[in-house]
């Protein structure tokens, strides 16, 4: 655990290699989410992988206020977690929430970032009236959450079309996704979706254009929405690469693992 202003974040360290990159996680999940994906990296010495939980997940803190866990907040908290670790240059991979994290954290300290991967990421709304839509319905989740408990929510939340593919999993890695969701706590759950819902972040489409560091841009072919953000992403950002992972949704990491691993490992090493 690492004391960062105020809060508590439970970090993980994997591996003692000079190459160093910070996974960052989706909504409902933690840093442990990674560990399958990241056994396919080749050359897997010259890796310091850093696995964190965000805020109102796994075995980090659970602020009673919401507005602890907003974009802004959550990019200096990582500021302070690298300096506190010597780091002044990383590589960043955000999966879905933990790929909004990980843009907005190097549009505003592009200096410390080396790579930067983005799994089935957004760079956030454009329209202000889609994020006010946005953040409604984000509240009307987070009341849920509170007032029906959270097997309810992980019963609806496993069954939205997102997540459709993962159905073809074995039902032994289903049910320990589900388990896992389950480890959550409601208040850390539902104060996420407020302070770092989609609704509640900037857009960050306006500022793609200025991104100098190298991007890897990864969609699940079965996850039509994320392919095509991924590619209008694509046309805006001068040093990115995109792929399109086929026989994947949303959770590339989850549902192709070794294919993930390799395409990742792969760009980090060029």
């Amino acid at each position: 655990m690492m004391e960062v202003n105020g809060v508590s974040y439970h970090l993980e360290t994997i591996g003692n290699g000079p190459k160093k990159l910070l996974w960052l996680h989706g909504f409902t999940g933690k840093g442990n989410n990674f560990k399958e994906a990241l056994t396919f990296f080749e050359n897997h010495e010259e890796y310091t992988f850093i696995l964190l939980d965000f805020l109102g997940h796994g075995n980090s803190s659970i602020p009673v206020d919401s507005g602890r866990y907003s974009m802004e907040n959550t990019v200096e908290d990582i500021k302070v977690i690298l300096d506190k670790m010597g780091i002044a240059k990383i590589s960043l991979l955000g999966y879905s929430m933990g790929g909004r994290v990980a843009l907005a954290f190097t549009a505003t300290y592009p200096s410390y970032v080396e790579k930067l991967v983005l799994e089935s990421a957004s760079p956030g709304l454009r329209a202000e009236e889609e994020r006010l839509e946005r953040t409604k319905a984000d509240k009307r989740l987070a009341e849920r959450i509170l007032h029906d408990g959270l097997e309810d929510f992980v019963e609806y939340w496993t069954n939205i079309p997102l997540f459709q593919t993962q159905k073809q999993l074995s039902d032994d890695r289903q049910l320990q996704i589900k388990e896992q969701r389950l480890q959550n706590s409601p208040i850390g759950l539902a104060n996420s979706l407020s302070g770092l819902g989609t609704g509640s972040q900037p857009s960050y489409w306006e500022r793609l254009e200025d991104c100098k560091v190298m991007v890897l841009l990864l969609a699940g072919g079965d996850d039509k929405k994320f392919v095509l953000i991924a590619e209008k992403m694509k046309r805006l950002m001068k040093n990115a690469q995109y792929v399109k992972i086929s026989g994947a949704g949303h959770a590339i990491h989850v549902e192709q693992p070794r294919k993930f691993g390799k395409i990742v490992s792969e760009f980090l090493s060029n």
